[in-house]
């Protein structure tokens, strides 16, 4: 839903939209923990992520706003909240869970409240931003689109989104195919998870001053020997070869949001729907795919798609235009 709500608040900005967004998402996972058939569960996930869909359009373009010059950086902030909570989810919830029973879902209405309540303070600054921001666009000349750069890009960010999410959820398969307990894979998993925040965060704020194209390039080529190596290592090179697959493979998160930004200036909302949302939920469809595999020819295979995956993507980058062809003569500094 998210590339659909940035279309319709590109023409429309609704400052409203992040505190509902946020309180959907909290009293949808709330609400899962209480309803009596497996269709309503469904339900409460799908207003969860709906949620999510109306949040995140307008919360990039609230980044944007406070941005300034530091485009990357802003980005890299505002993403890193969101693939650290990734990492710590999955360690912290089933702990959660363990001492509340699944009724304890129920106090995250708490935590659906706060954020809204924390979002309301802003929507004053928010509204005159996009005011601002409004006239500026009369007098500025605009950047032209390019759209065969964001199919490009958008094709990019499903493959990195199939091999993070796919690496995320297989790993554990994984591991215990080679006799280590569920509890060690899911460390594992955060620390691939964790690293990936890392990233997020450097790969945004060196993006601001290293050529877009060349980072992303690199991003996903020096994914490509770690994810030859991870299914071959124990031990403590396991975790090395983890901390910097997670680094490199989302250490271009937030350059693909500026960057889509960039070549579609007039639709930051639609252009964040696609990077953020739409990747990754095409990441989701891809593990549901990648499970299908696994149960019919074993998680060896799914794993040797995660050298493929990073491989096109790397090869595709290289067909993207350099930062100052998709800038206008008055934006290039």
């Amino acid at each position: 839903m998210q590339p659909l709500f940035g279309t319709f608040t590109d023409k429309r900005p609704k400052t409203w939209f992040l505190p509902l967004g946020i309180f959907l998402t909290g009293m949808g996972l709330a609400a899962s923990g209480f309803v009596p058939s497996y269709g309503l569960l469904l339900l409460m996930i799908a207003v969860s992520g709906l949620g999510s869909g109306i949040f995140h359009p307008e919360a990039s373009r609230g980044a944007y706003l406070a941005a300034g010059d530091a485009r990357g950086t802003a980005q890299a902030i505002f993403q890193v909240g969101g693939n650290f909570g990734q990492a710590v989810g999955p360690l912290i919830l089933p702990l959660f869970l363990l001492a509340t029973g699944l009724r304890g879902l129920g106090w995250f209405i708490i935590a659906a409240f706060l954020g809204a309540f924390l979002i309301i303070h802003i929507m004053p600054w928010y509204k005159h931003s996009l005011e601002e921001n409004k006239k500026k666009k009369k007098k500025a000349v605009s950047g032209g689109k390019h759209i065969s750069g964001l199919v490009l890009l958008t094709i990019v960010v499903i493959l990195r989104s199939w091999t993070q999410i796919g690496i995320a959820g297989f790993l554990p398969f994984l591991y215990l195919e080679q006799h280590i307990p569920l509890k060690i894979g899911d460390i594992y998993t955060f620390l691939f998870l964790a690293a990936g925040a890392l990233g997020t965060f450097l790969g945004g704020r060196f993006s601001d001053t290293i050529s877009h194209k060349w980072l992303l390039f690199v991003s996903m080529f020096a994914t490509i020997p770690f994810a030859w190596l991870l299914p071959h290592v124990h031990g403590i090179l396991s975790v090395i070869v983890l901390l910097l697959f997670g680094f490199f493979v989302l250490s271009s998160f937030a350059v693909t949001v500026v960057y889509g930004q960039m070549m579609l200036p007039q639709n930051v909302g639609l252009v964040s729907g696609l990077m953020i949302g739409f990747g990754v939920g095409a990441g989701g469809i891809g593990a549901t795919l990648m499970g299908w595999m696994s149960d019919q020819f074993g998680v060896d295979l799914v794993f040797h798609l995660f050298v493929i995956l990073p491989t096109i993507a790397a090869f595709v980058t290289l067909f993207f235009q350099a930062k100052k062809r998709l800038l206008s003569p008055k934006q290039v500094h």
